[in-house]
């Protein structure tokens, strides 16, 4: 089944980022904050992002917030009481993205390079912060033009698993839903909104599920067994 597929619909963190997500409340946020110029006191900025990523991460997994997910910026103005100026709210969105952002080990930007003359790219991508920094770090490593299609959830606020980042990524590609395959970590998420997509999926990382067509460890052994 697998081999029959003319395209990849990726996932992104945990399939081909890793290390992201660097949220705790011990994590200290200002460093990043005051090395671009914050000038919030340090207990603030940390407790305005410990509570944006407490916030948002209750409404995640909620079905009414599934088509209409809150921006980072929208958040803050949720959880903080006191008015803060653009370029501040633009400074903590940016610390927030940065401790959101994780890398593209050097093994999987050769494996993505690898796939593409294989299948049609695209990606479903949940991301909380705007793709201003996603986008530069693929651009950065040359494989942003791999990618014939992408869907970042904070562009539109439809997060997985909705079926219709999904769907809008078929779209972008021309192709039938059959001739596309879902790759990602997720069962919930990945496999969830692949399935109510009507698209086939397939697990990598160790998660495992008999609605997946297949499993593998990770996305270097899907390509050693899927690719050229």
């Amino acid at each position: 089944m697998v081999e029959e597929k003319k395209a990849l619909l990726l996932d992104m963190n945990s399939t081909f980022m890793f290390g992201e997500d660097r949220f705790s409340e011990h994590e200290d946020y200002s460093k990043y904050y005051n090395s671009i110029g914050g000038a919030l006191p340090k207990i603030v900025v940390n407790g305005i992002i410990n509570d944006v990523v407490e916030y948002l991460g209750k409404l995640y997994p909620s079905e009414e917030y599934r088509h209409k997910f809150p921006s980072v910026e929208k958040a803050i103005g949720m959880v903080f009481d006191r008015n803060l100026t653009t370029s501040e709210v633009e400074k903590i969105v940016g610390t927030f993205s940065y401790h959101e952002h994780g890398y593209i080990p050097p093994a999987y930007l050769k494996t993505l390079f690898k796939l593409e003359k294989r299948y049609k790219l695209a990606a479903v991508i949940d991301i909380w912060a705007p793709k201003d920094r996603w986008v530069e770090t693929f651009e950065k490593h040359g494989i942003r033009d791999l990618f014939s299609a992408l869907s970042f959830s904070s562009d539109h606020g439809m997060v997985k698993p909705s079926p219709k980042p999904f769907e809008l990524v078929v779209k972008k590609l021309g192709l039938t839903k059959e001739q596309c395959l879902v790759v990602g970590d997720s069962i919930r998420r990945d496999l969830g909104g692949a399935k109510s997509a009507g698209i086939d999926c397939v697990l990598v990382g160790g998660a495992s599920d008999l609605d997946a067509v297949a499993t593998y460890s990770d996305l270097l052994e899907f390509c050693e067994q899927n690719g050229n």
